[in-house]
C-alpha cells in the first residue's frame, strides 16, 4: 500500500501589510500548491490499485481566522476544506484521505514562524511531537477523514463553531500575540 503525507509548510507572523510579498507567496505555494500538486500526481495510482492512504497535515489553525498570522491560518483552511472534499470523493475507490490537525506541538515551527513568545507557546503550552506523530499515524492507519490531535485542542477547535466570529477571530489575535 502507497502512503503521502504531505506534512511541508511554514507560517509567518506579522500583519499582512506588512509582510513580505515572498512570505505569503511561499506559503500559499508550499502549504496549498505543493500539497495540491502532489495529491494529484500520486492519487491516480492509487485509485487504480484501489488502495493507497493520504495524509494531508493541516492544523487547529485551519478552524478560524488568524489575525497576525492570516495567510497561514487560511492555508490550513484552504487544506482542509480540500481534504475532507476529496475524501468524499473518494469513499468507494479504496484510497483515503486523512486531514490531521495538530494545534501547537514543540518543532522548529515557532521559531521559523516568529512565535516562540506569543500567548499560544508561552502560556497555554504545545503537545509534544511524538505524541502529535503517534495520534497521526494512528487517523492515517484508521481510515479517519479529520482528526484532531489532542482534547483541549478539539475542544477549541469545536468552539469556534459555536462562539460568534469576531469573537473568535479577537481570541484569535490575543492568542497569537505576544504578550508585553
Amino acid at each position: 500500500m502507497d502512503i503521502l503525507i504531505n506534512n511541508a509548510g511554514f507560517g509567518a507572523f506579522g500583519e499582512f501589510a506588512d509582510m513580505p510579498e515572498e512570505e505569503i507567496l511561499g506559503q500559499i505555494s508550499l502549504n496549498i500548491t505543493a500539497l495540491t500538486e502532489l495529491t494529484h500526481l500520486f492519487l491516480p495510482p492509487m485509485i487504480a490499485r484501489r488502495s493507497g492512504r493520504i495524509m494531508n497535515v493541516a492544523s487547529t489553525a485551519g478552524f478560524q481566522p488568524g489575525p497576525l498570522m492570516a495567510v497561514y491560518y487560511a492555508t490550513k483552511a484552504y487544506v482542509i476544506s480540500f481534504s475532507e472534499a476529496i475524501a468524499n470523493e473518494l469513499r468507494h475507490s479504496g484510497v483515503t484521505v486523512t486531514c490531521f490537525c495538530p494545534g501547537a506541538t514543540h518543532t522548529g515551527f515557532a521559531r521559523r514562524a516568529g512565535t516562540e513568545k506569543s500567548r499560544l507557546f508561552k502560556q497555554l503550552g504545545a503537545m509534544s511531537a511524538e505524541k502529535v506523530a503517534r495520534d497521526g499515524y494512528r487517523a492515517l492507519m484508521g481510515g479517519r477523514t479529520l482528526a484532531i490531535s489532542g482534547a483541549h485542542n478539539w475542544a477549541i477547535a469545536q468552539s469556534t463553531r459555536f462562539a460568534p466570529r469576531k469573537v473568535v477571530t479577537a481570541i484569535s489575535r490575543w492568542v497569537a500575540d505576544k504578550p508585553d
